[in-house]
């Protein structure tokens, strides 16, 4: 069989069955557009989280040091792993913080230089409370270091939220994703009954079940590829022109990854699959059970 005859046949069969094939495409199209709308509001969301632990600062309070033991304390902060950078805050720098913070009241209290020096440190943004807690309290034991203050319960209440809704989208994900292969599953067997007779009559000639089964897979294939397009085109005009029109505080969210065809290969891939997947098994099942008598 050429390929060119199956390719002609698996398009010719959107054609003979246009409610089965529409419908087929349809729910393709909602299922891989969901996963798509989820996989990038995800994305985003997972964006938000990091960035808010990125904000999260851990204060490292200084004793009265001089300048030597400063400079080995910073570089020995340096060298921890989980930190990405460290700031030195002077008593003077400290003050003048504090004189901006609360104008002309604080000004006196400021000239008084009572707030200590100290060190703000950037954590990595994929580190755990646990491993978080465990860098505290070894800084903590460090010669000069007089205290060492975290927001400690927004990093925990950021790690659950995301915990949260990383385990509610992956559910939500997993049960659309079962729905719509249940769904390609029925709408091509629907498609296969309803050219039942076409096939009896080519079991007539001598068409094995291979055969007859080619043609039904690639056009599983074509209306998953159609169906894939269709929902990278419609998630496209949503996050670019209507959220933004209607939801302008959301603006244009960003593409996983940063790339736009990262996501939209991901969808058509798995469109496609899906509608291979679904006529293959359909395809096997339901033409072994075509009798030629009946």
């Amino acid at each position: 069989m050429s390929l060119g005859y199956v390719v002609k046949e698996g398009m010719a069969g959107i054609g003979r069955a246009k409610l089965a094939a529409f419908t087929s495409m349809f729910s393709l199209f909602i299922a891989v557009l969901l996963l798509g709308l989820l996989a990038r509001l995800g994305y985003n969301g997972y964006e938000v989280a990091q960035s808010l632990k990125k904000s999260i600062d851990v204060e490292v309070f200084l004793m009265d040091l001089d300048e030597r033991t400063t400079n080995e304390l910073s570089d020995r902060l340096k060298e921890e792993k989980l930190v990405q950078e460290v700031s030195y805050i002077s008593k003077d720098s400290a003050a003048a913080v504090f004189e901006k913070e609360f104008g002309s009241t604080g000004s006196s209290l400021a000239d008084l230089k009572f707030l200590p020096a100290s060190f703000k440190l950037n954590i990595d943004p994929d580190a755990q409370i646990s491993q978080v807690d465990s860098l505290v309290n070894q800084i903590q034991s460090y010669r000069g270091v007089d205290e060492v203050r975290f927001n400690q319960q927004l990093l925990k209440r950021i790690e659950a939220n995301f915990e949260t809704a990383a385990m509610m989208g992956g559910g939500l994900g997993i049960l659309i994703l079962l729905a719509s292969m249940i769904l390609v599953f029925n709408t091509i067997r629907l498609t296969i009954y309803a050219k039942r007779d076409l096939i009896k009559a080519m079991k007539l000639v001598g068409a094995t079940n291979g055969f007859i089964r080619r043609p039904f897979v690639v056009e599983g294939i074509i209306q998953g590829l159609i169906a894939g397009l269709l929902s990278v085109g419609v998630m496209f005009v949503t996050f670019h022109y209507l959220l933004p029109e209607y939801i302008s505080e959301l603006g244009i969210l960003e593409w996983p990854f940063g790339r736009w065809y990262y996501l939209s290969g991901a969808m058509v891939l798995l469109a496609v699959f899906m509608g291979f997947w679904g006529s293959q098994w359909a395809a096997r099942k339901f033409i072994k059970k075509t009798s030629i008598s009946e």
